[in-house]
């Protein structure tokens, strides 16, 4: 059955996962090396996890860039802090019962220690991991302290320098308690030689920056052979903190005070009430420290003193490191019990955030030429589906090609130039053409032919400009289609290979739809329709009969306007005809043909590719890969979160 002590051994797992994910909240997300757009930042687990954090008031400059990548994922966070040669790294070494941090005069920590202890079971081996060392175990704590120094001296040099940049360092132990600390430097007074004169003051907005928040939990160390009044830690705390309510006090040294006196009056809370109570510490002495005293043997002695002491017996329960580590553990337990629903319900949100993104991203790429084709195939079914839809009224488009028949051929047929082919003097030129040497006897039928067919003519022109009409239409479809295929988004290889192919095959249906309509406007000419003229009324020549007809001198104005009146007739007849049959044609020979078989050809092509040409069309932006990538991991890490909070089991 899972317990509270494993819940914390999971929150520390997380807190690495995310770690090594880079899952910090608050970051960019991937930008698009072609639109340049950045994807909007995925949620950061860690937000809504416990953090313990230690601020070694040493230099706290470093601090900049963990507020930007460390500080800004935690919402709970445990500042240790107090002036230098207060005890706080050896606070921090009895709690982990190791003596594994660098020492020496000045600065010593240059650069933040992001410390996970893992509580293991009893007779396993100690170790350390680094971050940056992932392969390798340090079982010589000498060595771990020789490689943070040496870490350290790689990106600040050898200087009095500090850096940003944290060092994360894992420590198994069964001497330890399930946390998570961070070792960084503190506070000074003044800056040393090789420092900026700026360093006071930023160090303190630096450490300001981390305790002001309201979930930030603060250890102020305090040496107990100092004045409680005059101590920066509690200064600070109290300007924060004014109730207290997050403040942790410790007091160390309580070995080093003057005889005859002892610190009481802060231990119980009368000089400076928290509402969580004083710890004192004893830390091991100098000459410890230089014997090389084991901190085993150390924590036993502070044990002994506190045990043995006439002023602190009676605290001696509630007093030392290890009771320290295990206080800061209980209360990381009823923090994460407090906290459980919001970071169950943050999960299940972000889970389901998360696959979103990850359908919306697509699958990632297969390996195998024939899962790359079924692959390709598919996202070519995607994009006709949507262009279909364009088409037939599902999706916004499809409507302009009606546009093309019902307003602008219409319109074009209208502007066609009739009034001047079939003026007066026109229709008499031609006319006396067609005739030749000899006028014509009873009606001009070579001159009406012949206006008749020199007018359709005409009709070439709003026919081919329909067939254009719709041929781009359907080009903007094809080009709407595809920005509109999620899928395709991650390829542009492929997107422009489809496009390329979709408009080659529209050229080929545009080019049938143009030898088709000219076709009809032809067929026009050639035959014309002999029924309609022999409805039309018979001139009469002078001397004929009045009774039934007017008489007509077929060489006055009146008889060629006749003939442009028949004629006009005539077209008119003919344009109706056009005007129904030309939208036929270009819907049979280019949309129908688009629905059907507009990738037929590509089809083809595809299916005689071989793997690596089709590797070149899934040449997916290494944005979205890398972007796809980190969604999957941390979707990974979300759901193992849900399945481990699920199995733990709440002692009421």
């Amino acid at each position: 059955m899972a317990t509270m002590e494993s819940l914390i051994g999971l929150v520390n797992r997380i807190q690495r996962a995310c770690t090594v994910l880079g899952d910090h909240g608050g970051a960019d997300g991937a930008r698009c090396r072609r639109c340049g757009r950045r994807s909007p930042p995925s949620p950061s687990l860690e937000d809504r996890f416990p953090f313990f954090f230690f601020s070694f008031f040493l230099s706290i400059q470093s601090l900049f860039f963990f507020l930007d990548a460390l500080l800004i994922v935690m919402s709970l966070l445990l500042i240790l802090f107090g002036h230098q040669s207060s005890g706080k790294s050896s606070v921090l070494e009895s709690i982990v019962g190791r003596d594994f941090l660098p020492r020496g005069s000045g600065i010593v920590t240059r650069r933040p220690l992001v410390l996970q202890l893992h509580k293991t079971d009893e007779g396993q081996q100690e170790y350390a991991e680094f971050l940056h060392l992932p392969k390798r175990r340090f079982s010589d704590f000498s060595l771990v302290r020789k490689e943070i120094q040496d870490d350290t001296d790689r990106l600040t040099g050898k200087t009095k320098q500090i850096s940003p940049v944290p060092i994360h360092l894992s420590i198994y132990s069964p001497n330890v308690v399930n946390l998570t600390l961070i070792d960084l430097p503190g506070l000074t007074k003044v800056a040393v030689e090789g420092q900026p004169e700026s360093i006071v003051q930023d160090i303190e907005n630096m450490v300001r920056s981390y305790v002001e928040k309201p979930n930030c939990i603060i250890l102020a160390i305090t040496p107990a052979n100092q004045d409680i009044a005059t101590s920066d830690a509690i200064k600070l705390a109290r300007e924060v903190d004014p109730t207290g309510e997050r403040t942790f006090g410790v007091l160390t040294k309580l070995d080093l005070m003057d005889k005859g006196t002892n610190a009481l009056d802060v231990l119980e809370g009368r000089a400076y009430k928290l509402q969580h109570p004083w710890v004192g510490i004893v830390n091991r002495s100098q000459a410890d420290i230089n014997k090389n005293v084991d901190m085993i043997v150390a924590r036993r002695k502070e044990k002994e003193y506190f045990a043995t002491s006439p002023d602190y017996s009676h605290l001696s329960s509630k007093m030392g490191s290890e009771y320290l580590a295990k206080l800061l553990s209980k209360h990381l337990e009823s923090v994460i019990r407090a906290r459980i629903p919001s970071i169950t319900s943050l999960i299940n949100k972000s889970i389901d955030e998360l696959e979103s993104e990850m359908d919306h991203l697509g699958r990632p790429i297969a390996v195998d030429a024939g899962a790359q084709l079924y692959m390709i195939l598919e996202l070519c079914r995607a994009f006709d589906k949507i262009f279909k839809e364009h088409l037939d009224g599902g999706r916004p488009g499809g409507d302009r090609i009606y546009g093309v028949f019902d307003n602008q051929l219409p319109a074009a047929l209208k502007k066609l130039p009739f009034d001047r082919h079939l003026s007066i003097q026109n229709v008499k030129k031609v006319v006396s053409e067609a005739d030749g040497y000899q006028p014509h006897l009873i009606a001009p039928e070579q001159g009406y032919r012949r206006l008749i067919e020199s007018a359709l003519n005409y009709f070439r022109g709003p026919a081919e400009a329909s067939v254009d009409a719709v041929h781009y239409v359907l080009k903007e479809l094809v080009r709407k289609s595809i920005g509109e295929t999620q899928e395709l988004k991650r390829f542009p290889t492929l997107q422009a290979e489809l496009a390329a192919a979709s408009y080659e095959a529209l050229e080929r249906f545009r080019e049938e739809s143009r030898k088709t309509t000219i076709r009809l406007v032809d067929m026009e000419a050639s035959y014309l329709t002999v029924d309609f003229f022999r409805k039309l009324p018979q001139e009469v020549e002078k001397g004929g009969n009045p009774a039934t007809n007017p008489s007509i001198d077929r060489y006055t104005d009146g008889h060629f306007r006749r003939i442009a009146l028949n004629v006009s007739s005539y077209i008119v007849m003919v344009s109706e005809t056009l005007k129904n049959s030309i939208p036929k044609a270009a819907v049979h020979c280019q949309v129908r043909e688009a629905k059907r078989s507009l990738l037929n050809h590509f089809y083809t092509q595809i299916g005689r590719k071989e793997g690596k040409q089709l590797a070149q069309l899934l040449d997916e932006d290494p944005a979205l890969m890398e972007r796809r990538l980190q969604c999957a991991k941390r979707l990974e890490l979300y759901k193992s979160a849900r399945d481990e909070f699920d199995a733990v089991s709440w002692a009421r």
